[in-house]
């Protein structure tokens, strides 16, 4: 039997993956949560695929070893599709990944015509290749790689201002590829970018539904723990990589969440 104060660790190179944490917040609520971001090593999206594997399997290995988390999610799309499985064999407890949502895309789609926006690093995996040809025969995806979105994200979590020329040109690029005016779903293939829903929505217009794996995830999580034993003594923790002033602005939004004072890893 889990002991109840045992954690769910949520990882992620930045703050993306507190949309995944919001939406296990409302399955949830009384789960011990430690997140942790890698802000050191933001962001993943322009790193090499080895250089991923290697950070993410090495901080998750010894996050397990001082934390003891009863579960680990990776709530990152290109960490995922890069090292999920190196991190199963690391740790002994169950890993739940983040892969972009294509699946449910292809079922929502009218036209056949679906976008996808994701890291450089994401949309180049095979691992997305695979989803496509497993959930998306006979429709069309049109990838465009956006890691400007990924600091957008950040700012906006911070209060800072969001960009949208990075929003516009995501668009834009979408629509100029083969089929691209006939676009109505997108995927958001990382977990920043719901936090620029809003954004987004304007940049593509009322006609595009946007797709993203949070409550799939949270799902996923609520399933392999239920009937577990929790008791969250405490406010849950968020946890970064690097100095504590990288964490700078995000004060009001972790507290608005729960969470304790940031503490460093």
């Amino acid at each position: 039997m889990a002991d109840p104060s045992s954690p769910i660790l949520i990882f992620d190179s930045g703050v993306g993956g507190l949309t995944v944490y919001d939406a296990l917040r409302e399955l949830l609520p009384d789960a011990p949560v430690i997140y942790a971001a890698d802000l050191a090593g933001l962001p993943y999206g322009s790193k090499s695929e080895a250089e991923i594997a290697a950070r993410v399997a090495g901080l998750l290995g010894r996050m397990g070893e001082r934390f003891a988390p009863r579960l680990a999610c990776i709530a990152c799309n290109t960490a995922s599709t890069i090292a999920l499985g190196m991190v199963r064999d690391v740790l002994e407890i169950p890993i739940v990944g983040t892969v972009p949502a294509i699946k449910p895309a292809a079922a929502q789609t009218r036209t056949g015509v679906i976008g996808l926006i994701g890291t450089e690093a994401t949309i180049r995996q095979r691992y997305v290749d695979d989803l496509e040809a497993r959930f998306a025969q006979g429709k069309s995806l049109l990838r465009v790689a956006a890691p400007d979105l990924v600091a957008c994200a950040e700012a906006k979590l911070r209060g800072g201002r969001v960009d949208t020329v990075a929003i516009d040109r995501a668009a834009s690029d979408l629509r100029a590829k083969t089929k691209g005016g006939s676009i109505d779903t997108l995927v958001l293939a990382c977990t920043h970018f719901p936090l620029l829903a809003d954004e987004l929505s304007a940049a593509f217009g009322e006609g595009v539904a946007l797709v993203d794996g949070a409550q799939g995830i949270a799902r996923r999580i609520a399933d392999l723990v239920e009937g577990q034993p929790m008791a969250r003594p405490q406010a849950n923790r968020f946890v970064i990589t690097g100095p504590l002033d990288a964490a700078a602005g995000l004060k009001q939004a972790l507290e608005r969440r729960g969470f304790g004072q940031t503490e460093s890893f």
